[in-house]
């Protein structure tokens, strides 16, 4: 069966899309030509054209499945292959500038470590283009670590050492084992908040107010040191949260049901034994 052929575009929305994408190239050429700290604004200018062209298609309720598709291939190029190209260039120069031989496992290492970067960001583009529901009030959180989020740890990080602490190099040599969890985070299940819809947008309490002032001034003092806390804490803090929930907090309601048997249920009564008969048979 012969297709539909497509007929009209949304024009502003599809050219900041495209800004999006062309940022992403744009910090892949810096990158090349080892400015590095330059590179990774080239990413945090993508982000901004990716914030915007979506608001904006909602907005003029001109959202399409060919703004969708588009908006996914440029995001591969500016939050997939920039970061993890990025990432790869500041590390090989770090290392020759050490004298490390080409070749060496620490170097295969750091492909391997890009092109599983580069394949969650492609699955959870792929993901979200399925899962997506185009109204406006289904966008208050995200499933798994959003790719731009996971570019801006590696930007920020970078940017960070370039222009703040280029002398201490484990920033450099953290990169790819952060690239690694935020990779990680990007393909799980975690549901991350919609900063902008959750806390930005509508009413909020007073202390809301005071607390965007205090992180607006702590962007003015350093706003390179602020981009590094926003995107590590952004990305570190569902999986906190699932670690506190999941695991000590559970683990703390066993321990106190174990000390009260009365509170416990039959299934956790029957694990508690199971535990006290393992225990004694390995004694």
């Amino acid at each position: 069966m012969r297709k539909q052929r497509l007929k009209y575009v949304t024009i502003l929305p599809s050219l900041i899309t495209i800004l999006n994408g062309v940022c992403g190239f744009a910090a892949i050429i810096f990158a090349s030509k080892d400015a590095f700290a330059l590179a990774g604004y080239m990413i945090l200018l993508a982000m901004i054209a990716d914030m915007l062209d979506g608001r904006l298609a909602r907005k003029v309720k001109s959202t399409s499945s060919f703004g969708g598709q588009l908006d996914s291939l440029c995001d591969i190029i500016s939050f997939g292959v920039a970061p993890a190209f990025l990432m790869l260039e500041v590390l090989e120069y770090e290392l020759e500038s050490a004298g490390l031989p080409n070749g060496s496992f620490l170097q295969r290492f750091l492909w391997l470590t890009a092109a599983v970067y580069i394949s969650c960001a492609a699955i959870r583009l792929a993901r979200f283009n399925v899962e997506n529901e185009e109204d406006e009030p289904a966008h208050m959180s995200f499933i798994g670590l959003p790719t731009p989020a996971a570019a801006g740890v590696i930007a920020s990080l970078v940017i960070f050492h370039q222009e703040a602490l280029p002398n201490f190099n484990a920033i450099i040599y953290a990169l790819p084992f952060l690239a690694l969890g935020v990779a990680i985070l990007m393909v799980s299940r975690l549901r991350y908040p919609h900063i902008l819809n959750q806390y930005l947008r509508g009413k909020k309490p007073f202390a809301h107010l005071i607390r965007a002032l205090l992180l607006l001034a702590f962007v003015i003092w350093s706003i390179q040191a602020a981009l590094v806390l926003i995107f590590c804490a952004f990305a570190a803090s569902s999986f906190v949260k699932w670690l506190y929930y999941k695991v000590i907090r559970n683990k703390g309601d066993l321990v106190s049901a174990a000390q009260h048997p009365a509170l416990m249920t039959v299934d956790e009564a029957q694990i508690a034994e199971q535990d006290d008969s393992t225990c004694g048979a390995e004694d």
